[in-house]
């Protein structure tokens, strides 16, 4: 395991279980394990986040693979360790992870606290590509970048548009952003798609809201401060000001207008 590991052995712990599992069920068909997300990017914590995995795999896997790799992951939930319900892992064919094609993006996924189902990999997951392009730590597998072709900006650029849709969704139902943690976690997701859209690049939420911070008037900056120093259990009591700044990054990502990948 890379040395970033070594500071999260109970997280460890489950990563290593997870692989050993995944590479005995699959045999031929394992081609890789890639760590992804906050662990890959440096902004792991251990009070929020999750453990975003990629297994990649020789081709399309049968039926009979996909229920037994569901079981695996129902052992791990039910397993002592508590991040065997924080695992999100996507299984996805060597062909299909180069480049991303909504024609052929329905692969195996689990998300925490669920079950792995069959499930469509959208746009969002332009984003994940880069990310594990550029940060992923390969655990077993050649390098990330060997699998996938580079992603433009613009690229990135448009699959942040293309997202949109549901920070719209989030205005008209409030009931998400009524929740202290989603205050926080939508406070932050604003401030990256902000980087995105201006820079055409990704980073972690902590170094897009540094940025934010110095960009923005003095009275966003104090609530991205706030979203920064949220923790579980604490209440941030800013939906109205939450909801301002979804609406103010929806106006400003649209001046950008329709990219071209």
């Amino acid at each position: 395991m890379p040395q970033l590991m070594s500071q999260y052995p109970d997280v460890e712990a489950i990563v290593r279980r997870c692989l050993s599992e995944a590479q005995s069920i699959l045999g031929e068909q394992f081609r890789g394990l890639y760590l992804h997300g906050s662990l890959a990017l440096g902004d792991f914590d251990l009070a929020s986040s999750d453990i975003d995995i990629i297994v990649v795999t020789a081709g399309d896997l049968p039926s009979e693979t996909v229920a037994a790799l569901a079981a695996m992951h129902e052992r791990l939930s039910a397993s002592d360790s508590k991040w065997g319900k924080e695992l999100e892992v996507s299984y996805v064919p060597e062909h299909a992870l180069r480049r991303h094609d909504p024609a052929d993006a329905l692969y195996p996924r689990i998300e925490r606290g669920d079950s792995l189902r069959l499930e469509q990999h959208h746009s969002d997951w332009i984003i994940q590509r880069h990310v594990l392009r550029e940060k992923g730590v390969a655990l077993v597998g050649p390098p990330p970048h060997t699998l996938i072709d580079p992603i433009s900006p613009d690229a990135l650029r448009q699959a942040v548009l293309d997202l949109l849709w549901w920070w719209e969704l989030q205005l008209e139902d409030t009931a998400r952003v009524e929740q202290s943690g989603y205050q926080a976690y939508a406070i932050l997701t604003m401030c990256r798609i902000l980087y995105t859209m201006e820079h055409g690049a990704i980073v972690t939420k902590p170094a897009a809201a540094r940025w934010a911070q110095a960009q923005l008037e003095e009275r966003r900056g104090r609530l991205i401060g706030r979203a920064l120093d949220w923790q579980p259990g604490k209440q941030l009591k800013c939906l109205e000001a939450t909801l301002d700044f979804i609406r103010y990054t929806l106006w400003e990502a649209r001046r950008f207008g329709p990219q071209s990948p």
